[in-house]
């Protein structure tokens, strides 16, 4: 089984991860994944188990494998490939989107996208403002789904003015993201470490 998830609502994705992966699988990063890696993560068995359930974070976004995961369709494993962002323009999803299950998970359009944007625009410049405006929302918002719109606004951001400062917010909101999902830390405090750390990138 491969299903490929997307979108901007994390938390459902997530809750849905777990209940077809359960809550013991591999977490895998997809662009670290070389071609040589392919059958192993595809085909390998475990000394423990014949189907293994394996988490593949990005997938999409490394070419070489992804053009050679239609050789892989019949893995005996629980895979589902959670992307950040879809290219549906690609021939990969064109050849792939009749083969596999896409599921998009998106959050509903009264979102307030705008004291998103804003909280994150405004911790580019000042932490300790954006966690200020932060305490006015952590009692009705999710941490972890907070977070996720987070990163939607960091690759908008990216897309728009791909600098420096811009990728490094990429690789510190992907790494807070990991620790939220690996780590017993209370989410909120990352989110906040995010948000000064931010404000310090040059």
């Amino acid at each position: 089984m491969i299903k490929v998830f997307y979108g901007d609502d994390r938390v459902k994705a997530k809750q849905e991860i777990v209940r077809l992966l359960g809550s013991d699988y591999e977490i895998l990063d997809g662009p670290d994944i070389n071609l040589n890696d392919l059958p192993s993560i595809f085909l390998g068995l475990s000394l423990f188990t014949d189907k293994r359930n394996i988490l593949i974070r990005d997938f999409t976004t490394n070419k070489p494998a992804y053009e050679a995961l239609e050789n892989y369709l019949n893995t005996p494993h629980n895979i589902i490939l959670f992307e950040s962002k879809l290219d549906k323009r690609t021939v990969n999803y064109k050849n792939l989107k009749d083969k596999l299950e896409f599921r998009e998970f998106k959050l509903p359009e009264n979102q307030d996208f705008r004291l998103i944007f804003d909280i994150y625009r405004t911790a580019k410049t000042d932490g300790k403002k954006a966690l200020k405006m932060l305490e006015k929302i952590k009692p009705t918002e999710d941490p972890i789904k907070f977070t996720g719109l987070l990163v939607s606004q960091a690759l908008k951001d990216f897309s728009a003015h791909p600098g420096l400062k811009e990728k490094q917010a990429l690789k510190l909101l992907a790494k807070k993201d990991l620790e939220m999902k690996t780590t017993k830390v209370e989410p909120w405090l990352l989110v906040e470490s995010f948000l000064l750390e931010l404000s310090t990138l040059r």
